[in-house]
């Protein structure tokens, strides 16, 4: 009959032990769970960070590509620019030389053609008595061949000189030799017909006798 008593008053006791022991399992899984809630958010947010640092980098890279590809576009634009103002530098140069070369080459055409003119006037002037010098048309005539020869220096047309010079095919066209007291030999002793140079060009020949 004690036992009984004795038996009936430690169920309580167990009971309670029983109730504690659970508590205190339930309170270790929770704080596990807790514990691993947290473990799972600290990863996240590494990968997230993770994650978000690659896209940086990608995305600094994709930059700098862009940024060299527009560069080479720039730098090839630019040469080609520099190709073609080189080109029309060219262009313009080559173009002002031949307009040159036209305008030298039809200057001394219409030259060559006045120089016979000047020859007359040359020989009209050397004809000219001294008793004639007072008229009018002679006095004209000087005039006009004085004018004619004014205008042809602005132009840079000169006379060769000839008479007491050395020869010089350059210059000279000998048609004639003629002995001379007063010439060494190889020097031109007479001109019979006047050279004129264009600039620094022949424009005609002077004829010339050259002493033996």
């Amino acid at each position: 009959m004690a036992n009984k008593k004795k038996n009936a008053k430690s169920k309580p006791e167990n009971k309670n032990i029983n109730e504690e022991a659970v508590k205190e399992k339930l309170n270790e899984e929770v704080a596990a769970e807790e514990k691993e809630e947290v473990k799972e958010e600290a990863k996240a947010d590494t990968n997230e960070n993770a994650e978000a640092e690659e896209n940086k980098d990608t995305s600094e890279e994709t930059g700098e590509t862009k940024k060299t590809k527009e560069q080479e576009k720039i730098e090839e634009l630019e040469d080609r620019v520099k190709r073609q103002l080189a080109e029309f530098e060219n262009f313009r140069k080559r173009t002002d030389k031949e307009k040159e070369q036209m305008f030298e080459t039809g200057a001394k055409s219409v030259l060559e053609k006045i120089l016979p003119i000047v020859d007359n006037f040359e020989r009209g002037v050397a004809n000219i008595k001294p008793e004639d010098e007072d008229d009018p048309h002679a006095a004209g005539m000087k005039m006009i061949y004085k004018q004619l020869m004014t205008e042809l220096e602005k132009l840079e047309v000169k006379p060769i000189e000839a008479v007491g010079c050395e020869f010089n095919p350059d210059f000279h066209n000998a048609i004639m030799q003629e002995a001379s007291d007063e010439y060494e030999s190889g020097f031109v002793s007479k001109e019979l017909q006047k050279g004129y140079m264009y600039r620094d060009t022949v424009l005609r020949h002077s004829m010339v006798a050259v002493v033996p």
